[in-house]
């Protein structure tokens, strides 16, 4: 992912994937929406509404697993999504405890982390 999003560019990806289909889009959005269509984050619709592309989703989704390496690094309780935990797990940042529905960082989650620390995606 070479795009660099704000806050609020990631707030507003977030908030059109959680956003019903007919859904009216919020002020949120509206601010971000030119932009995120430029870089093909989202695609309007014809109704007015916007729908986030495999590229947006692809972005969303790794903002979470980014997130929730994060949150296990602070706090070994974190839930993590299902998804989220599936992705982190085959790609060996995260192994499963003896505690089902926890994890722990593997060396490999640390040494991403510390990449990510050192080269931010956002």
């Amino acid at each position: 992912m070479s795009q660099r999003l704000s806050r609020d560019e990631y707030d507003a990806l977030e908030q059109v994937s959680k956003m019903p289909k007919a859904g009216k889009p919020n002020a949120c959005i509206a601010r971000n929406a030119k932009h995120l269509i430029g870089i093909k984050f989202l695609s309007a619709r014809k109704d007015g509404t916007y729908v986030l592309t495999e590229k947006g989703s692809e972005a969303l989704f790794m903002k979470n697993c980014i997130a929730g390496l994060r949150a296990l690094e602070t706090n070994a309780d974190t839930m993590l999504d299902v998804a989220v935990a599936t992705f982190l797990g085959r790609k060996g940042h995260i192994v499963a405890t003896t505690v089902p529905g926890h994890f722990e960082i593997t060396q490999k989650g640390r040494e991403c982390l510390v990449d990510i620390a050192q080269n931010p995606p956002a």
